[in-house]
């Protein structure tokens, strides 16, 4: 794909813009103060530096602009003809040469000057020096002034220029001024070329793009063509032959037999012979245009016979919409076969007004190139070793025994009642012919009839077919739900299934397998049941025999403790927040409590009371002189448990479980926010000063003769 991108040239500068770019750059990227007190190599490097950094910058903006524009001998030769036509070939290479022969010259004063800088003795010599050659680089650019001049015209056109690539299909209009051409190929693109009621209204080549056969082609519209020499013809004309000339398309020529464009039937005729060598090896079409004038009536019989002479007319296929039935490898081949001084056309009539025909002529014009490029592509030698690497295997046939497709018998009926069924209405039979018929065609509103059924083989209605009765697609979505055939009740595929609820995901809680789980668990816990029975039985036999209420009291007491814990590992491995003291009740371990309690799990009064007395004749006393530790206060040893009991119960509403974990937790917070305040540089979580780590006085001002203080 040769496709030139012509507007990524840079701007190119006239010779002041030049060197004022140039000069200001060397004065912004080199140094700027230089005294004659410094070393006489140290002044030769300013200025040395000054002259190289000027000739690098005139190198490197030359060297741009001769890359940028693009090389004729590089170039396809269409653009490069193109561009001889539009510029002038040596003008333009003329004016490259002269910017390549600056660069070198540039160089060359710059290598010149850089000796002579390299025995400077003072630096007003070096000055001198640096100047004259800075001087001599300025007015060698302004010399060049014109050739700059017109390489940014050139430039400018260049970028306007329409993106043609050389190796794709192609259709190229062509034909006298005013003829229809723009109008055609208004119609068949998107192209919004200028249409005028006089001629030479296109005066450079315009491109359009349209789809046929899902490929993508470009249609050009070229300039009219007037029947001189080629000697005769200006820059205009020359841009169509150039097109003709290097372009492989099908060619559009178009002819106007009313005559309204202003040249002759005759002229037109003589200029399609005239350019028939850039026809050759080429589809052409010739295009009788404008028959909403029903200029074919006022014909006279020598113009009938010109355009009879032309070629083979494709008017009755044309006429009749049937594009299908024109024989294109018959004329192809027709085409090929005529001699040089008589290319074989397609004569095609049409109307850019009506836009009749223009359909027609688009379909043969991209058919022929099609063909063409096809067998040009067979015949190459790229094909060829293509189809050497390709092999279709046929089976060996085993016997002379024929195996011809499987069709079960109930397809096989079904297509027999959907052929019977198309041929009764086709017939047009009537609903009581249908009815004393054939029993087993049965025919209603949803029968499909073969050909016309979504699915002949089984006749009913696919998703296919619910979705175009529905919308289409985009609009119908479908119903998965009626595909919900497991349930127990098929209502229960439409209730509404909530998936939020009290801020919790329902899936997360959605287990398929429930019920398969509940019954193990039922399973387990029989078998832990007999498990206990027989241990208990076991018991029973070597030791005293138990009542049944006191068995029962056991089990009871045992499932209080397998639940207990449950609760208590559920507790240690639960991650929750500290408990709020409206939720949290005053919880104590005194007798009366430990006495419920057991009395619930089904000991008796008596042993109840005294496990509860002995736990609490257990209970450490801690020391008043620990609570108390500015003023020694006598308290009594019920004073003394009830302050504990306070403590204890304050910690724990705090999410501790005694006062020794809450004051713990204290102590480890404090260490680690000393070491967060010794990071912060902070006194405390009170401490808000904000530091200014500039002050003013040390980063303001320049530094004056003695100031040296704070440095």
């Amino acid at each position: 794909m040769v496709v030139y991108n012509f507007k990524k040239i840079q701007t190119v500068p006239t010779s002041t813009e030049f060197v004022d770019v140039v000069l200001s750059r060397t004065q912004r990227k080199t140094p700027t103060v230089v005294h004659k007190g410094y070393a006489i190599t140290r002044i030769r490097a300013f200025y040395m530096r000054k002259v190289k950094y000027t000739q690098s910058t005139f190198h490197e903006k030359l060297t741009q602009i001769l890359d940028d524009f693009p090389r004729l001998e590089e170039l396809h030769p269409f653009y490069a003809d193109l561009i001889n036509v539009l510029y002038d070939r040596d003008h333009y290479k003329l004016a490259l040469g002269q910017l390549a022969k600056a660069r070198s010259l540039v160089d060359g004063i710059a290598k010149d000057y850089l000796k002579l800088l390299k025995y400077g003795d003072s630096l007003y010599r070096c000055k001198q020096l640096k100047r004259a050659a800075l001087g001599r680089m300025c007015t060698l650019m302004k010399r060049h002034t014109s050739s700059l001049q017109y390489l940014e015209q050139v430039r400018q056109h260049m970028g306007r220029l329409p993106s043609i690539d050389p190796a794709t299909r192609t259709l190229l209009v062509a034909g006298f001024p005013n003829v229809g051409k723009s109008s055609f190929m208004n119609k068949v693109t998107r192209a919004d070329v200028d249409v005028q009621p006089y001629a030479f209204t296109t005066k450079s080549l315009f491109v359009g793009h349209m789809d046929y056969k899902y490929l993508r082609w470009q249609v050009i519209d070229t300039p009219g063509i007037l029947d001189h020499s080629l000697e005769e013809r200006n820059t205009i004309e020359m841009q169509s032959i150039t097109a003709l000339a290097h372009l492989r398309a099908a060619v559009l020529f178009f002819i106007d037999p009313s005559e309204q464009c202003g040249y002759a039937l005759h002229q037109q005729i003589e200029l399609l012979r005239g350019m028939a060598p850039l026809f050759q090896n080429k589809p052409l079409i010739v295009v009788l245009n404008k028959t909403d004038l029903q200029w074919e009536e006022e014909l006279s019989d020598e113009h009938r016979q010109a355009l009879a002479a032309l070629g083979p007319s494709v008017d009755q296929a044309v006429s009749s919409g049937n594009v299908e039935s024109i024989d294109v490898d018959a004329l192809l081949e027709m085409s090929q076969s005529k001699p040089d001084d008589q290319p074989a056309h397609v004569v095609m009539k049409m109307s850019s007004l009506s836009e009749q025909g223009i359909a027609q002529v688009r379909s043969v014009a991209c058919d022929l190139l099609l063909r063409q490029r096809v067998d040009a592509k067979l015949r190459g030698k790229r094909m060829s070793g293509a189809l050497n690497r390709l092999h279709v295997a046929q089976p060996a046939a085993r016997d002379a025994r024929r195996r011809p497709p499987v069709i079960p018998s109930s397809v096989q009926r079904k297509l027999d009642d959907l052929d019977k069924a198309a041929m009764a209405t086709a017939a047009g039979t009537s609903d009581d012919e249908q009815e004393n018929g054939d029993p087993d065609v049965t025919m209603d509103e949803d029968t499909p009839i073969r050909g016309e059924a979504k699915n002949p083989s089984l006749g009913r209605k696919l998703e296919r077919d619910r979705m175009w009765e529905l919308g289409g697609p985009g609009v119908f979505a479908s119903d998965w739900r009626r595909e919900y055939r497991d349930l127990q009740r098929a209502e229960w595929a439409y209730d509404i299934i909530p998936e939020i609820v009290d801020g919790h995901n329902i899936a997360d809680f959605v287990d398929p397998d429930i019920e398969q789980k509940l019954l193990d668990l039922e399973r387990e816990e029989e078998a832990r049941v007999a498990a206990e029975e027989e241990v208990m039985e076991e018991e029973d036999e070597d030791g005293p025999v138990l009542t049944a209420e006191q068995l029962e009291r056991v089990r009871a007491i045992r499932e209080k403790r397998a639940v207990l814990r449950q609760e208590s590992w559920m507790e240690k491995t639960k991650n929750r927040p500290s408990v709020p003291a409206s939720r949290l009740g005053k919880r104590t371990r005194v007798e009366e409590h430990l006495e419920a309690h057991l009395n619930e799990m089904g000991m008796h009064e008596e042993d109840a009371q005294d496990v509860a007395e002995g736990i609490a004749d257990k209970m450490p006393l801690r020391k008043a002189a620990k609570r108390r530790r500015l003023v020694e206060v006598e308290e009594t040893e019920t004073q003394m448990i009830e302050r504990k009991e306070a403590l204890d119960a304050a910690a724990r509403k705090a999410g501790f479980a005694n006062a020794n974990q809450k004051a713990f937790a204290k102590k480890v917070a404090a260490r680690k926010q000393a070491k967060i305040h010794a990071r912060t540089r902070q006194h405390g979580d009170g401490d808000r000063h904000i530091p200014n780590l500039r002050p003013r006085h040390l980063f303001s001002g320049k530094r004056g003769m003695g100031k040296t203080q704070r440095r």
